[in-house]
Formats: C-alpha cells, structure tokens, sequence
C-alpha cells in the first residue's frame, strides 16, 4: 500500500457504458416501451434497485486499490435521465462520496444520454455544454443522436476539460454506419480545436463509448490530427476488451488525453496507467459465454447482471 500522501495524489478517470440505465416508469417522448414493469422485459422495481446496486458497487471499486477512493471522474453512457443518476449517486457505495453530475437530454430516440459524475471534493465544475452531431438517415431526415458532453472545471488547482461522447452503433453494420461516427469524431475534433484556440496548451480528457475500435479511422484521427495520445490501442487484444459482440473482443470504450499529461513538471497531473476493469465478478461464470461481461438482459431474457460493458479508466498523478 502506498502511503497517504501519495494516495491523495492519484485520481482515478473512468467511463462506462451502463447498459440501459432506465427507470420504469413511461416517458412519452422516448422508445423506453421496453423498460417498463407491463412490457416483455418485465422491468419492475426490484430489478431496476438491483441494477442500480450493482453498478453503484462496480463505480465504487474502479482505482480503489491504488487510490483508495472511487473514481473522482465518471463518464457515463446510457443513462435515461437525472432520477437515475441521482440513485445511482444515493446508492449504497457511491453515497458516502461527494458526487455532482452534470446531464442534459439529447434528442436520442432511444432516450438515452451521457453523463458526468465528479467528486465535488475535487472537482469543480466551471462551465459544462453540450454538441449536437448532425447526421441525416437514407431520406435526407436528420437522424438523431446523442450529443458529445463537454464539462471544464478545475481539477484541484488544474484547468481540465473532460469530453463524454457515446457514437452511433454498428447495428446496421459497420461499414454502413461508419460515416455516423466518423461525423462524431469531426464535432469532436472541431471542439479541440475550439479549446485551443481560447487556451494555451489545455488539458483535455476525452472518453466514451465509441462504438469503433482503436484502429478505425475515426478513433485513429482523434489521436493524428487532435493530437491526443490513446492509452488503450496496447490494451487491445483477442483475449481482452471492453465488449464482445460473437466472441470477438471490441475496445469501443476508451479514454485519451492531451499529450500535455505526459509532462513532468512538480505539481502537475500526468498519466500514471491505464486498464479495462473486467473483473472476475464483472464476468460470466460459466457455460459457453464464460468471460464475457455479466449483462443485465440477452434480447429479452433477464440475467441480472451489471452491464454488456467493462468500465475502462485511467489515473494521473501528481
């Protein structure tokens, strides 16, 4: 164990995609028709506490080993609304830490957002803003999604700027769907330019679910043209990932930063590691699907599990 100095000066940066984070009861303006007690998913009450549970235990475990605290930064993916992240906040593990959260509703027809938590204790929220990336379907109609969350604040006594972003999928197939996320990824470029331009060499975070690997092009032009660095192209592999989509590993969730993290200036956050939180409890347990992340529901069927998505995270240090 380090001692308490130094684990002070460690935070812990995650993302993860919670899978359907909804509450039950019906939002007129979305498709959350499956994620009600009368639907075919059966999505009562006891399951909905229970999942909450679960992800407030996985939150509060991510970094604790070195850091002993649960993250002071969380991206989030996947959430319906404020409600539940506000129970996510009041949960069991995540309550005795001093959680805010910054949220706005997209225009996803899905209903389902990105998010912020941050531990106020040190992290102060300056400005927050959110992107629409404007993409148009087969008919020329603007086809929605959700929006890149950018949030700028300090960071103990650091300027840090911290972007959530959750691209389009692959449903369609990913070459099909490859240009919706290539559009994210410009907006995305676009607002790092924009920060800029208004800040000399500021420090920036950007994570998500991005539904693309880190050698798409996409996810590889963040890193040439943003001048970021990414952490999790070596953590890639075919035993390891993020999420598995027919027995093949994807990383779609990953963090990168401003390569001004690699400075080793006194009194000053640098990167310190990176890793995908895959747990044992995370996993399956047994049977043919053994490894793979422990989700909440295959198509219909409840299995009670966390999520169809590892957590990822980094640290800095200072």
């Amino acid at each position: 164990m380090e001692n308490l100095e130094t684990i002070n000066n460690i935070h812990t940066v995650a993302f993860y995609n919670v899978e359907n984070l909804f509450n039950i009861v019906d939002d007129a303006s979305t498709h959350d028709n499956d994620f009600l007690p009368s639907s075919e998913k059966r999505w009562t009450k006891k399951r909905y506490e229970r999942k909450v549970y679960k992800l407030g235990s996985v939150i509060s475990k991510i970094g604790f080993e070195d850091s002993n605290k649960a993250p002071t930064i969380v991206g989030l993916a996947e959430v319906e609304g404020k409600d539940v992240i506000e129970d996510l906040i009041k949960s069991k593990d995540l309550e005795p830490y001093n959680y805010g959260f910054v949220h706005y509703d997209s225009k996803d027809e899905r209903g389902i957002d990105v998010a912020l938590l941050y531990n106020k204790d040190n992290f102060v929220v300056e400005s927050s803003k959110i992107f629409s990336v404007y993409l148009e379907d087969e008919k020329g109609e603007q086809d929605f999604t959700r929006d890149i969350l950018l949030v700028s604040g300090m960071l103990e006594d650091e300027k840090t700027h911290l972007l959530v972003n959750h691209w389009s999928s692959r449903r369609d197939g990913e070459k099909e769907t490859a240009y919706k996320r290539i559009a994210a990824s410009n907006k995305l470029l676009e607002i790092i330019e924009n920060l800029k331009q208004n800040e000399v060499n500021p420090k920036i975070i950007v994570m998500g679910d991005f539904n693309d690997n880190p050698n798409n092009t996409s996810v590889k032009q963040l890193v040439k043209i943003g001048n970021l660095f990414n952490p999790m192209e070596t953590l890639w592999s075919y035993e390891k990932g993020s999420q598995s989509h027919n027995f093949r590993w994807n990383l779609f969730d990953q963090i990168l930063f401003s390569v001004n993290f690699f400075e080793t200036k006194k009194g000053r956050f640098k990167f310190d590691e990176a890793n995908i939180f895959n747990e044992k409890f995370l996993t399956q347990h047994e049977g043919k699907y053994k490894g793979q992340p422990y989700r909440t529901y295959v198509g219909k069927k409840y299995k009670g599990g966390y999520s169809d998505h590892f957590p990822v995270f980094i640290k800095i240090r200072k």
